[in-house]
């Protein structure tokens, strides 16, 4: 009740009347602990908020609570109609579009784990994640929820037991695991939000929100190119091993992962010729 509002001495008061009742103002500040100073006024409060009501009998004062279920349901009541009111007005000063390319910087891996649970809640079409076994426990259960609206879920997932068919293992765990000292965590809901960061530093922990569309892409394709390059190198790996003898299956699978360096290597060197002959934007002028 405290967290509603209500001051210790009213907790006291409704309760104990709830348990006898009717009493007089006197008789009821001495079972429930509330002074006689106070106890009057306790019982004004009350009355205002329509938790208790007065007889008359005689020259004394009588007290009586207002029963627990037309309590709660008034209370209900008084909140739904606070916080429709509340939505409305806060949606008339916020309706002008706003740009959504802030940073927003959140600290402290519990507040990170929370503030995910919040926008998973109002996932609607999409979730996109890279992240590790010991974040995915923590976002289960509304993770579930969602899925169970029709949210469609896909990413990579670091950790020995995957829960999920939709997200692709880590082609490289143990040798991940072993180079790196941190967890990262990259979620895209939506399509609208992104939350990217290192969470496995208990309350140094952070990660940076944002809703800039551009900073969405990219992250969206980091995701999707984790997965293809998962989902990839199962199949490659096999083809290897039907294609070539023993002797020169090593050999192979090395040529065939270099690849990946080479063509990093090549992109590097291609991307700025093409910013340069063509523009950032893709054409010249």
């Amino acid at each position: 009740m405290k967290q509603l509002g209500f001051s210790e001495y009213e907790c006291k008061a409704y309760l104990k009347l709830l348990e006898i009742f009717p009493l007089t103002g006197y008789t009821l500040s001495k079972n429930s602990g509330v002074p006689r100073s106070r106890i009057y006024d306790v019982l004004e409060s009350l009355m205002k908020k329509q938790m208790v009501f007065v007889q008359e009998e005689e020259k004394n004062k009588l007290y009586f609570p207002v029963e627990p279920d037309i309590f709660i349901k008034k209370l209900r009541s008084h909140y739904a109609d606070l916080f429709f009111n509340i939505s409305k007005f806060t949606e008339n000063l916020y309706k002008e579009k706003k740009q959504d390319d802030k940073l927003v910087v959140i600290k402290g891996r519990q507040n990170i784990i929370s503030f995910l649970i919040v926008l998973i809640k109002g996932a609607e079409k999409r979730i996109a994640v890279s992240i590790w076994e010991e974040e995915l426990k923590d976002i289960t259960v509304e993770l579930n929820k969602a899925l169970k609206r029709g949210v469609i879920l896909r990413g990579i997932y670091f950790g020995e037991n995957n829960p999920y068919e939709a997200l692709v293992p880590h082609r490289r765990l143990k040798r991940y695991i072993a180079e790196k000292k941190e967890r990262y965590l990259s979620i895209i809901i939506d399509g609208i939000h992104t939350v990217s960061g290192v969470v496995s530093r208990g309350e140094d922990s952070k990660v940076t929100w944002t809703q800039d569309e551009g900073f969405v892409e990219i992250l969206a394709l980091y995701v999707a190119t984790g997965i293809g390059s998962g989902l990839a190198n199962v199949p490659m790996m096999g083809l290897v091993s039907h294609w070539f003898y023993k002797s020169n299956r090593g050999r192979a699978a090395g040529t065939m992962l270099s690849g990946n360096g080479i063509a990093i290597v090549f992109t590097g060197l291609f991307i700025p010729w093409v910013n340069v002959s063509m523009g950032a934007g893709g054409q010249d002028g």
